[in-house]
């Protein structure tokens, strides 16, 4: 009875196992061979067209959402409905497995009982799967002629752009600094000028005739203009010229190579002592940077400079700014950023300058200065300016810059004695460059790219300082005659000096025109009082 029964209960267990085992081999059989074909497919969907349409998508998942969402959630319900520690370790086995997904459903019921799914309905995505692989691959080429397309389309986009790049940047090296030049006297607002040529050249011929009127109640500054520390002659003659007519005559020691407005700073600190020095006010003369300099000093300053400032006179001053350093330093043309380097190494490596020295002389920063820091009217001002001569014979006029000193080397004394030519130091010999010569090369430039008469470095236009008494002379200069003498002096015409001496002189007698004026303006205002 007993053998019986064991025999009966090892044959339940033996059919219960069959009743779940062989559904179990069955539906992972099924899993195996169903797995290489869904594998080509999600190979297909995720790797190669991982932005299928919406309308593929579905058609493989009827009720909107995504398979993965769909099995996610098939997965919760078997969980959900599994009771004990093994129903749960079969039913994550389950969900682990993605290839058992929306396609082959394994459900586990409470008898440990897995079933397969209604493989039907699971066949109807598979079918279309292998069905839509024509359709990805016509999708798959379509992109890759497309992309094909675009690739040559994007660099022929590019190199449209770089043609625009290019031919901005010719056209804006080709137009220069034509709207530019002269902008002093387009601007409404502007102050204008008067011309004084006539009474300076009065001036200048009693000065050349030994009338010397220029009185000694003022001290009289020279300002240098740029580069003109690596100029040991500039203004010296000048000086000496006056030093010689018994009146107090300064050469303003700056770095020419600075910016304007520390400059500025300078010359009001070297005024100030002047003034307390002597007590006497002081006459500014400033050539090229240096009337530029000059004139941002009492711009900016002009509530402690305006008892001890008599007149300025600018000569060749850029004042409106000058196309040279705008040519050089202009963004936006051909080779600018080479061109800057260039000349930031050349100024601020071997000079030991300040870029910004070149900078302020561009039209940019002078408009902005200029509309930030007006010049007061109340001051005396005299503006010069004149033409370079381009005839080739300038070509072989020599400047005389400085002197170079060499070493003495005495003979030998065979006597015994010394002689007296051994104690001598050495000798000087003068240093003449062709600066006459280049600038007849820039004025001929400027002449022939714009139309505008120059003295080389600046246009006449942009010499004129608004509401200015205005020097045009007749003879041909450059710009660095001024403060230079010449190799070959012609006795026949002024030199620097009496030049000079012509233009303080009449500034003197503006000063004493406006001061006239004022105390007349002064005098009738009381008398329409009382």
């Amino acid at each position: 009875m007993r053998h019986s029964q064991c025999t009966a209960a090892k044959a339940t267990q033996h059919l219960t196992f069959e009743s779940w085992a062989v559904p179990i081999c069955i539906g992972v059989t099924c899993k195996s061979s169903y797995q290489v074909c869904y594998d080509v497919v999600e190979f297909t969907e995720d790797i190669i067209l991982r932005d299928i349409s919406r309308f593929s998508g579905e058609l493989f998942v009827s009720s909107g959402e995504h398979p993965r969402s769909s099995t996610q959630s098939i997965c919760k319900s078997i969980l959900e409905e599994c009771s004990s520690s093994f129903n749960c370790y079969i039913a994550r086995t389950v969900c682990g497995r993605r290839a058992l997904g929306p396609r082959v459903g394994l459900f586990v019921n409470t008898r440990f009982e897995v079933i397969e799914a209604n493989c039907r309905y699971l066949g109807i995505p598979f079918t279309f799967n292998w069905l839509m692989l024509p359709l990805f691959g016509i999708q798959l080429a379509w992109r890759l002629a497309i992309a094909s397309w675009r690739c040559p389309f994007h660099y022929i986009r590019c190199a449209q752009g770089r043609v625009r790049s290019i031919s901005s940047r010719v056209r804006r090296t080709l137009h220069g600094s034509s709207d530019d030049i002269g902008w002093l006297q387009q601007t409404p607002g502007m102050a204008p000028v008067e011309d004084g040529t006539a009474r300076f050249l009065e001036l200048l011929e009693c000065i050349r005739n030994g009338e010397h009127t220029l009185p000694d109640s003022f001290v009289y500054l020279l300002i240098p203009g740029l580069f003109s520390n690596h100029g040991p002659l500039y203004f010296v003659a000048t000086k000496k010229f006056f030093s010689k007519k018994g009146l107090a005559c300064h050469i303003a020691k700056i770095h020419s190579e600075a910016s304007v407005e520390h400059n500025a700073w300078e010359l009001k600190q070297y005024i100030e002592e002047l003034y307390w020095g002597s007590g006497k006010r002081v006459m500014l003369l400033g050539h090229s940077k240096g009337g530029v300099d000059a004139a941002a000093a009492l711009s900016m300053y002009w509530s402690d400079l305006k008892d001890k400032v008599a007149g300025l006179a600018l000569v060749q001053s850029p004042y409106g700014g000058t196309p040279v350093a705008s040519d050089i330093l202009r963004e936006g043309q051909i080779a600018d950023r080479e061109t800057r380097r260039i000349m930031e190494f050349l100024i601020c490596k071997l000079i030991k300058g300040d870029i910004r020295a070149l900078e302020d002389l561009t039209y940019e920063k002078r408009k902005e200065f200029i509309m930030n820091h007006k010049l007061p009217e109340e001051i005396p001002l005299i503006s010069f300016h004149s033409e370079a001569s381009v005839a080739p014979g300038v070509l072989a006029t020599m400047t005389h810059i400085a002197h170079a000193e060499l070493p003495w080397l005495p003979l030998p004394n065979f006597g015994g004695e010394e002689s007296d030519n051994s104690a001598q130091a050495g000798r000087q010999v003068p240093v003449v460059i062709p600066v006459s010569a280049a600038m007849a090369v820039c004025a001929l430039h400027l002449q022939l790219r714009y139309g505008e008469k120059s003295d080389g470095l600046v246009t006449c236009r942009d010499a004129e300082v608004p509401g200015s008494v205005v020097v045009r002379p007749n003879q041909k200069l450059d710009h660095a005659w001024m403060v230079y003498s010449s190799w070959k002096k012609n006795p026949t015409e002024p030199d620097p000096c009496e030049m000079c001496e012509a233009l303080l002189t009449q500034l003197v007698e503006i000063g004493k025109s406006e001061q006239g004026k004022k105390g007349v303006g002064s005098s009738s205002t009381s008398n329409s009082t009382t």
